[in-house]
């Protein structure tokens, strides 16, 4: 497995956490949460800078938003009990399926 890869996912993970962590901060407020924000995006940032090495940023940033969606709408159903609707699971699967179509099949994700 190219490293990049393993970075982007480090980059999204660490982006998820930061972001799940918005809502216990209370507007910044809470200096625990707050900290996981700023440091979850600090890492989200340093290691998806490590990844535009060698994958291109079209590419890279649609891995990261279409995983990224996904993740944040589990964590929100785990750690909040944020439910889905049949549309929004539909879009889901769509940039499940855009993800997928980008990493099996174009040429462009490969270099």
């Amino acid at each position: 497995m190219n490293p990049a890869w393993l970075y982007l996912l480090v980059a999204i993970v660490a982006e998820v956490v930061a972001t799940s962590a918005l809502t216990a901060s209370q507007g910044f407020s809470r200096l625990l949460p707050s900290v996981i924000v700023v440091t979850g995006y600090a890492i989200a940032f340093y290691f998806l800078s490590l990844t535009l090495r060698s994958i291109p940023v079209g590419i890279a940033y649609a891995v990261w938003s279409g995983v990224g969606v996904v993740l944040i709408s589990l964590a929100a159903l785990v750690l909040f009990g944020q439910r889905l609707d049949l549309a929004a699971l539909l879009g889901i699967g769509l940039i499940v399926a855009g993800v997928l179509v980008i990493n099996l099949f174009s040429d462009v994700s490969a270099h």
